[in-house]
């Protein structure tokens, strides 16, 4: 397919959002400055949201098997025995899943390739102009400078982001004062495995001294990380003022000890250090998402401590908000202004994530664990957004939250129940209709919306067990025999699912001939069928 999107940076964000557009059916170009993908472990945790997402992606069995189930954390404080904090997170789809950063692009990156696309490597950004309804671009690689020509252009360039500059978007915040060291090391000891260690000596009015062990899938394997000592910082002027500092040398497996000594309550050794870095941590967020037809995502938005592990996913969270709305549009489906929705929703998410991680940092062994579902992402809601704009009560499901997640449906001459995930699996929008609607209205409906809107609309209605088992032409009838469904859903609303898996519009049954093709066409901006580009 032709590329119609150029995006800049090939990590997690960049493949995710490449493989989203070609999964939507829209062609994209990706391109990173850097000649091979990255060796350092920047990040490891991937929260359940981001397991839903790759799994509507298609690529959950991929990362689950490249990964390890991080199970808690054994906390150590002064004075104070270890502590081993588990959390349960059976209750829902996915727990959450360390997977090293170098491996979650490797399974982006073969999934990429099954549409055709291979990131191109060692290729720049070198100028960047949008005229009229196009953004030409100058490029910077191996065969010199090329000039060329897209509808979109993406920066997900992480920190440094050369488009973030181009646009001139400020990024404004502030950066820590102190530095951090990491390495990937071996270390033997009766920690289980898929627990991390935190050890944390609290002090007043300064950030805490800690070492921080993250278990990596190899067993016996952890990256771990701790204050960089004052032998090893240099003046804010040399490096960058985020993340990995590449071009300096890293802390040794001696530096790395020593803070082990001091912080652990029993000698442990660390061995065999494969690679080690200094690191800069910054809080900073951008004015602005995009300008005109080029935007941007990931960290070149957002930039926050790495506590709770978010950065990575809040980012891939972009590209799986962005990638929909964009293919939209550039099929000539929706109209450009749907594109305003992606600031609207995720820069307040973003604000969030950094002001809350800035906090636990600082406060990092003073406090409790807190809500077990803080870092997990489900929590992420656009109620109240451009695309939510209906007012619930706050204690039931409403437009903009997060879909829950089902099980136990049948459907007529399947053997085997299935997840409402399952139902949802796809690139458009599916309509649920409650118990109460019957076979000729739902076949009605399906049919006016594949009029207006052919593709874009899949309609499934969710019954009791013995109603209406017909399946009408274009109704997909699922069987809750346990009820589950209705007990979260009800009986008598309809919820209108949009392609990224969260709730769009919600009523009661009886309105829906009449409120959703409004909302469809007024607030997602969906062309029908015929009318004039």
């Amino acid at each position: 397919m032709d590329a119609a999107v150029l995006i800049v940076g090939a990590g997690p964000v960049g493949l995710t959002l490449a493989a989203e557009l070609a999964r939507h059916g829209v062609g994209a170009r990706i391109i990173d400055k850097q000649s091979a993908p990255s060796t350092f472990c920047r990040a490891i945790g991937v929260t359940p949201r981001s397991l839903e997402m790759f799994e509507d992606m298609g690529v959950a069995r991929e990362m689950v098997d490249a990964g390890l189930w991080l199970d808690g954390v054994r906390m150590v404080l002064p004075g104070q025995p270890a502590r081993d904090m588990t959390r349960d997170l059976s209750d829902l789809p996915y727990g959450a899943l360390g997977v090293p950063q170098y491996e979650t692009e490797r399974v982006l990156t073969d999934h990429l390739a099954r549409f055709g696309i291979v990131p191109e490597r060692g290729v720049a950004l070198a100028g960047l102009a949008q005229v009229d309804n196009a953004v030409q671009v100058e490029l910077d690689g191996p065969h010199g400078r090329e000039a060329a020509s897209f509808r979109f252009v993406v920066g997900c360039d992480g920190a440094h982001s050369a488009v973030r500059k181009a646009l001139d978007i400020p990024f404004e915040g502030e950066a820590w004062p102190f530095e951090f060291m990491l390495g990937d090391v071996s270390i033997a000891w009766d920690v289980p495995r898929g627990m991390a260690v935190f050890a944390v000596h609290p002090v007043d009015d300064a950030p805490p001294d800690l070492f921080v062990a993250v278990p990596l899938p190899e067993r016996g394997r952890y990256r771990v990380s701790a204050m960089a000592p004052a032998h090893l910082t240099a003046s804010a002027d040399v490096g960058t003022d985020h993340g990995i500092q590449a071009d300096r040398a890293g802390a040794s497996l001696a530096d790395l000890q020593e803070v082990a000594d001091r912080l652990l309550p029993e000698r442990v050794v660390l061995d065999d250090l494969r690679w080690s870095s200094l690191f800069r941590i910054s809080m900073r967020l951008a004015a602005h998402y995009g300008q005109g037809n080029v935007f941007i995502a990931g960290d070149a938005c957002h930039i926050h401590p790495p506590t709770g592990g978010q950065g990575m996913n809040t980012g891939v969270q972009d590209a799986y908000n962005l990638a929909w709305k964009l293919a939209l549009v550039v099929k000539g489906d929706a109209d450009p202004r749907l594109l305003d929705s992606y600031e609207s929703e995720r820069r307040p998410v973003a604000a969030e994530v950094i002001a809350r991680t800035t906090e636990e940092s600082l406060n990092f062994g003073k406090r409790g664990t807190g809500d077990r579902l803080a870092d997990t992402q489900l929590l992420v809601s656009y109620r109240g957004g451009p695309l939510s704009p209906a007012t619930v009560t706050a204690d039931s499901l409403s437009p903009g939250d997060r879909m829950p997640d089902i099980q136990g449906l049948r459907r007529k001459g399947l053997g085997f129940p299935f997840r409402l995930f399952d139902v949802l699996r796809g690139t458009g929008f599916v309509l649920l209709l409650p118990a109460g609607e019957t076979p000729a209205a739902a076949k009605t409906l399906a049919a006016d919306l594949h009029r207006r809107w052919p593709g874009q609309v899949r309609v499934a209605a969710v019954t009791s067990a013995g109603a209406m088992q017909e399946e009408p032409p274009g109704v997909e009838v699922l069987i809750d025999a346990a009820g589950a469904f209705t007990g979260t859903f009800g009986d008598a609303q309809a919820w209108l699912v949009r392609p990224d898996n969260y709730l769009g519009w919600c009523g009661p049954v009886e309105t829906v001939s009449a409120a959703l093709p409004r909302y469809l066409e007024d607030v997602i901006t969906l062309k029908p069928a015929g009318s004039t580009p």
